[in-house]
C-alpha cells in the first residue's frame, strides 16, 4: 500500500516538477489545501461512502482512504526533490536514445533514491500509526489494525498495561527494521534539501 503511494507520488511529482501546463498551479494549490483541512470534517461523508461501497469493517476501506490521504503530501515532497535534479540529466539520456520514461527510470530514479526512501518512510509511518480513521471504520476483531488493538486495551475503568506494552514493542519492530535498512537513504534524503548545488 505504501509502495503505491510512493509510486503515484513519484510520477505525479515528476509531472508537476518538469512540465508546465494549464491548471498546474491550481493542482499544487489544491494539494496544499488538502493538508490544511482537518480530517474529522470529511469523516461523515467518508463513512457514508464506505457504507455504500460495503467496505466498513474491511481493510480495503483504510487502504483506499490512506492512499487518497497520503498522495497529495507525498507528491509535494517528491516535486521538491525532482526540482533539485537538473533537467539536463534526463535530456542527455533522451539524446542518447532513451524515452522519457526510460530516462526517468534509468537516470533520475537512481539519483532520487534518498528522496524516494524518505517519502516511503514518511508514508509508511503515517499509515502504520494512524488510529482515528481505523477506529471509525474497523470494528471487527479480525480486521483491527495494531493501533486499534492497542487502544482496546484501554477500558472505562482499567488499562491492561501488560498487553499494551507487548503490543507496543511488537508494533515498533517493523518500523525499526525499515529504518535500519533505509537509514543511509533517509539521512541523504533529509540532508539533500539543505545542500544547494
Amino acid at each position: 500500500m505504501t509502495g503505491t503511494h510512493t509510486i503515484i507520488a513519484m510520477l505525479s511529482g515528476y509531472v508537476l516538477a518538469r512540465f508546465r501546463f494549464k491548471g498546474r498551479n491550481q493542482v499544487i494549490f489544491a494539494f496544499f489545501i488538502t493538508q490544511m483541512i482537518p480530517l474529522f470534517i470529511a469523516l461523515a461523508p467518508l463513512y457514508l461512502l464506505m457504507s455504500k461501497l460495503h467496505l466498513l469493517n474491511r481493510l480495503p476501506s483504510l487502504m483506499l482512504i490512506y492512499t487518497v490521504m497520503m498522495i497529495p503530501f507525498c507528491t509535494i515532497i517528491m516535486k521538491s526533490f525532482f526540482e533539485r535534479i537538473p533537467p539536463s540529466l534526463e535530456e542527455a539520456a533522451m539524446i542518447n536514445g532513451c524515452s522519457r520514461i526510460g530516462a526517468l527510470l534509468k537516470v533520475i530514479v537512481p539519483v532520487m533514491l534518498p528522496g524516494i526512501a524518505a517519502t516511503f518512510i514518511f508514508a509508511f509511518v503515517q499509515c502504520w500509526n494512524e488510529l482515528f480513521l481505523a477506529i471509525m471504520f474497523i470494528d471487527e476483531e479480525n480486521a483491527k489494525t495494531i493501533p486499534v488493538a492497542m487502544n482496546s486495551s484501554i477500558t472505562k475503568f482499567d488499562i491492561d498495561w501488560g498487553a499494551m506494552s507487548a503490543a507496543t514493542v511488537l508494533s515498533v519492530i517493523p518500523t525499526l527494521i525499515l529504518f535500519a535498512f533505509a537509514q543511509k537513504y533517509i539521512v541523504e534524503g533529509i540532508t539533500q534539501g539543505s545542500i544547494k548545488g
